[in-house]
């Protein structure tokens, strides 16, 4: 019989930061069970990072208790830190030391006797898959690689229990997969003990049991089935017409918890079970199986309507004649021997959606950073918007709107001094400089914020605000790089709600994503690897090419990963 391993009564904690008295955590109580996999959710602010670092010992709670292996996490904190194992968000590798120097320092650090260190070292590069990796520098690895090399720091020294903050944000889907394999064999073979905190909701539904935080308190605790049994009757497949359009014109409708494009339909969340659906035109409906996520989104919108951004104000694009605005022939971009980008070629309509997927180092980054001009190509031919970025690279970014994969605004100066130095960066003039400004604070709900140094700004926000700087100058093509990593579901809708009414406005948006339900939103994909495109078309064709008889309903995640592999199984042959 499993008992608790972690057990939380009436815990808080509030931080003050430039002013601003923030409750991280309000009266917080929890248990979790030995020997399981406990998933940590909620969207960002509440309180889960704040929630790992009190149970490491590494925070004091302003009151109530937290018992961490038997142990006061607060008075015996030296002693729970030798017992568990913490993997925070941003893991301390030492990029400038190979794999197997981090190992080293890490054992050294925790303690761990030096005739103990091989035997554990050859299991853990054997469970990651880093082996053949030893004596390779840790900056040049892929990010899924980082990840599975945090984790073995984590673990030179085995924990009974061991937290978990995000480990798979920013990582592919094959990498992710491969992550949840590891921590499936800790806690089997091991009897481990985990606690992840997890921004992808397919993955808290492989925990045993679930914690859902929001604003500071815990919602619910229990099986991820218990969140979505109540959700019976409230599902719907709908059609009708184009999708992005449907899903735009269902949100905000009376009765409407959710609406997300899926695959060939758009899936809908109702407030109530057997409600009509005559109010809402849809061509063809169908009730479907209620899933854990629709009760997430039910439980923290607590039935309120969705934020429409249908109505956001923007420029109208030019027409160009239906040509291709975006025009890419044969590019490649080589570092000393190594071809980052290898011969790649596709087009991009007006106002397209066009997603760019592949694995951790497959060349997308690269491809970006070529296509908006910030990088040059070795060769190929690069037209944006009708020009030629090997001769007019500075005309062309005017007309270029970018968010880069991490934040990378001025985290020193505040919301406002942010969106001020952009629209003097585009060159605004003083009348459509105040507009502009006034437009962004509003539109991304910033208002609040604006005195706020940027970089004390939650995730979702630094993201608004990223969003917000690259499109002061009403560029006509936007380029998003990985631009919901690590913000939880309901951010990402609203995200997606903005860039669907930007799309219909005629905005041109390239994006790339590791989270594969997103791939369902975009018009074209085109997944990479090793430099170059596997395959370009609808997302509803590529999936339909990784049909099988064991699985005729294939999700996008397992076309990606299909794809993925036989490419890798082809290199390996050649």
């Amino acid at each position: 019989m499993s008992v608790d391993i972690l057990e939380a009564d009436n815990l808080s904690k509030r931080f003050v930061v430039e002013g601003r008295s923030t409750q991280a955590l309000d009266g917080v109580s929890f248990s979790i069970r030995e020997g399981c996999v406990t998933g940590l959710i909620g969207p960002d602010g509440a309180g889960k990072t704040t929630l790992m670092r009190l149970a490491s010992g590494l925070l004091v709670p302003d009151g109530g208790s937290l018992r961490a292996l038997g142990l006061d996490a607060t008075c015996d904190a030296l002693k729970v830190q030798a017992a568990l194992g913490y993997m925070p968000q941003r893991f301390g590798l030492y990029e400038d030391l190979t794999v197997q120097e981090n190992l080293d320092l890490y054992a050294d650090l925790q303690g761990v006797p030096r005739e103990d260190r091989r035997e554990r070292y050859n299991e853990l590069t054997r469970m990651t898959a880093l082996s053949g990796f030893s004596n390779r520098l840790a900056g040049h690895l892929s990010g899924g690689m980082k990840q599975k090399l945090g984790l073995a720091c984590t673990l030179v020294r085995a924990p009974r229990l061991l937290l978990l903050d995000e480990p798979t944000v920013g990582v592919d889907p094959v990498s992710r997969r491969e992550l949840w394999a590891i921590i499936a064999r800790l806690v089997k073979d091991e009897g481990m003990s985990v606690l992840l905190s997890t921004a992808y909701l397919d993955e808290a539904e492989r925990c045993d049991e679930v914690v859902l935080m929001h604003e500071g308190k815990v919602l619910m605790q229990g099986n991820p089935v218990d969140l979505s049994a109540p959700m019976s009757g409230r599902t719907w497949a709908v059609k009708g017409g184009r999708l992005r359009d449907l899903q735009a014109r269902l949100s905000g409708k009376s009765g409407v918890v959710d609406a997300q494009v899926q695959g060939d339909h758009v899936r809908l969340v109702m407030e109530k079970a057997d409600m009509s659906l005559d109010h809402l035109g849809v061509e063809s409906m169908e009730a479907v199986k209620p899933r854990f996520e629709d009760g997430y989104v039910d439980l923290l919108r607590a039935g309120a309507q969705s934020t429409s951004h249908e109505g956001m104000s923007f420029h109208a694009v030019a027409e160009n004649g239906g040509g291709p605005v975006i025009h890419v022939e044969n590019l490649k971009r080589s570092f000393g021997d190594f071809w980052a980008v290898d011969g790649i070629s596709f087009e991009v309509r007006r106002g397209e959606i066009f997603g760019l997927l592949g694995a951790n180092g497959a060349g997308k980054s690269t491809t970006f950073r070529m296509l908006c001009g910030l990088l040059p190509a070795s060769s190929g031919s690069l037209k944006v918007a009708g020009l030629d970025l090997r001769h007019a690279a500075s005309v062309a970014r005017s007309r270029i709107g970018y968010m880069s994969q991490k934040f990378s605004l001025y985290g020193s100066l505040s919301v406002m001094q942010n969106l001020v130095f952009f629209a003097s960066a585009y060159g605004l003039s003083k009348k459509a400089r105040r507009e502009r400004l006034d437009w962004a604070l509003l539109e991304f709900e910033l208002e609040k914020h604006a005195d706020q140094l940027s970089g004390s700004l939650p995730l979702g926000y630094k993201q608004r605000l990223a969003m917000a700087c690259s499109l002061m100058h009403q560029p006509d093509i936007l380029f998003l790089d990985e631009p919901t990593s690590g913000v939880d579901p309901l951010a990402r809708r609203e995200f997606w709600q903005r860039i669907n009414a930007l799309a219909r406005s005629g905005v041109t948006v390239l994006i790339t994503t590791h989270f594969m339900e997103e791939a369902e939103y975009c018009d074209r994909v085109a997944i990479m690897a090793a430099g170059r495109i596997l395959t370009l078309a609808e997302p509803g064709v590529i999936k339909s090419r990784a049909r099988t008889a064991e699985n005729p309903e294939p999700s996008m995640e397992d076309a990606f990963i299909h794809l993925v592999e036989d490419a890798e199984k082809m290199r390996e042959v050649a």
